[in-house]
Order: structure tokens, then C-alpha cells, then sequence
């Protein structure tokens, strides 16, 4: 992977730094494996505007990934690597051996042609998909289950992995890109290796219409609204705002969001890094 700068002739393209697309091995998606994404422009199903900022945007297809990676024992060749415009990580296109096609997410260094299989008993290879009692302890992983069957749920992003760092009876623990420690049962599934597309972080936009194109509108800060508007409004003369919060006047910044009383609590060994 690699990232792209332009020469400065024009504001918009001096800072921009986009990735490049040298991987990719296809423009159009699995027709079959598609379907239409509707943009709701932040408004509910009664037409109220419940979410502001957003609208507009390039009109997207969905593509349905396999996250459950259930097809045990079944061989697949990766046909094709392709571009997501929902997701920051690169899909790769599986063909099984039994005539069926999936998208799965690309980690780093699945080239096409190259073959992955999920169950108990392969190997943990780049692009497997196994129980997390049977992959090595120190491994690299990403999409990991949080409960068995449910699909794959963390380290689904460009470039995150967690690890496999011991085990203790029915439980994994794992080390989750957070820097969270957590048990996770040993039952759940995981793929072996990194995600694709490492480089999606050193991205720059270079210009605010590249967030119009993906339905992101000017964001107001509430630091120049007025006091009836936002708690952070109002003060002769240019304010700090005071104790970051938000519109209805919750604390933003280091206030603790997580229910004490959560059940799942119990299994978080250590918290992450703030």
C-alpha cells in the first residue's frame, strides 16, 4: 500500500493525500452480492430532521459481506480484490468450490488466487477464519465475534488487528485495538492476519467538497451559536465556551458513558488507553 500527494495547483490539492487503488482488481461488484442502500439525509420515517449534518452524498450499493464465515471445510479462491464505498477496508470476492460466492474483508497481504477455508481444523493462515481455542496464542486477528454465531464484530476497520494473548478455560483473552483487554469466549470465531488498506489513516481530504460527496453537510460549532442554541453559545467578544458539552449540556470530554452496572463489565480485564 501507498499513499498519493498532488503538486499544489490548487488549494484543494495541496494537502490532499489520497491511497491508491493499485490492488484493486475490479470496478464492478458481484451483481449478486449487491443491493440498493437508500440515503436518509438524517430524517425519520415521518420526514423530522433527526440527525443534522447530513445529506447529499454520491449514491452508494451495498455490499453484503460475510461475517459469519459459517461455509466449514469448504475451499474458496479469491477472485477478485475490490473497493467498498461503505466500509474503509478493501472486500475480496470468494469463489467456493460448491458454486457459491462471498465478499469477505481483505487482510493485508491476500493476494488474488490465493486460497482461505473457515472450521476448526485449518490452518491459521492469512485470510482463515477459525475458533479462537484453536489459533495460536500471539496471533494477529481481526473480525472477532463477540458471541458465537453472531458475525464478526471488532477489528473490522482499515488496518486494525487484535491479539491473541493467552487462555484461560472456556475464554480467550484478547487485546483489541482500543489497547481494552477483555475475555472473549474461545468458542467465537476469528481471522488470522491484519486489515487491508493499512495506509487509510495518513488520508487527507484536501477540501470540504470530498465531504459533501460523502453526505457530510458544514458542521456548526457551538461555540459561535447563540446561548439559547447551545450551552457552548453566547459571551461579548470571541469565548472559549467554557467545559466542553454537548447541545443538551452533557459533558464531551472525559465524561464516562458506560453503565457501571453493565453485565459484560465482568469480562474487561483492562481498560483502554485514553
Amino acid at each position: 500500500m501507498a499513499v498519493r500527494k498532488f503538486k499544489p495547483t490548487t488549494p484543494g490539492q495541496r494537502h490532499k493525500i489520497i491511497g491508491v487503488f493499485s490492488e484493486i482488481t475490479t470496478r464492478t461488484p458481484e451483481k449478486s452480492l449487491t443491493v440498493g442502500k437508500k440515503s436518509t439525509g438524517g430524517r425519520n420515517s415521518e420526514g423530522h430532521r433527526t440527525m443534522r449534518y447530513m445529506g447529499g452524498g454520491h449514491k452508494r450499493k451495498y455490499r453484503i459481506i460475510d461475517f459469519k464465515r459459517t461455509k466449514d471445510g469448504v475451499p474458496a479462491k479469491v477472485k477478485q480484490i475490490e473497493y467498498d464505498p461503505n466500509r474503509s477496508a478493501r472486500i475480496a470476492l470468494l469463489y467456493y468450490v460448491d458454486g457459491a460466492k462471498a465478499y469477505i474483508i481483505a487482510p493485508n497481504g491476500l493476494e488474488v488466487g490465493a486460497t482461505v477455508v473457515s472450521g476448526k481444523d485449518v490452518a491459521p493462515e492469512i485470510g482463515n477464519a477459525l475458533p479462537l481455542s484453536n489459533i495460536p496464542v500471539g496471533t494477529l486477528i481481526h473480525n472477532i465475534e463477540l458471541r458465537p454465531g453472531q458475525g464478526a464484530a471488532m477489528a473490522r476497520s482499515a488496518g486494525t488487528f487484535a491479539q491473541l494473548v493467552s487462555r484461560e478455560g472456556d475464554y480467550a483473552i484478547v487485546k483489541l485495538p482500543s489497547g481494552e483487554t477483555r475475555k472473549i469466549l474461545a468458542s467465537c470465531r476469528a481471522t488470522v492476519g491484519v486489515v487491508g488498506n493499512s495506509d487509510h489513516a495518513l488520508e487527507r481530504s484536501g477540501k470540504a467538497g470530498r465531504s459533501r460527496w460523502l453526505g457530510r453537510r458544514p458542521h456548526n460549532r457551538g461555540v459561535v451559536m447563540n446561548p439559547v442554541d447551545h450551552p457552548m453559545g453566547g459571551g461579548e467578544g470571541r469565548q472559549s465556551g467554557g467545559h466542553p458539552r454537548s447541545r443538551k449540556g452533557l459533558y464531551a470530554k472525559g465524561l464516562k458513558t458506560r453503565s457501571p452496572k453493565k453485565l459484560s463489565s465482568k469480562y474487561i480485564i483492562e481498560r483502554r488507553k485514553k
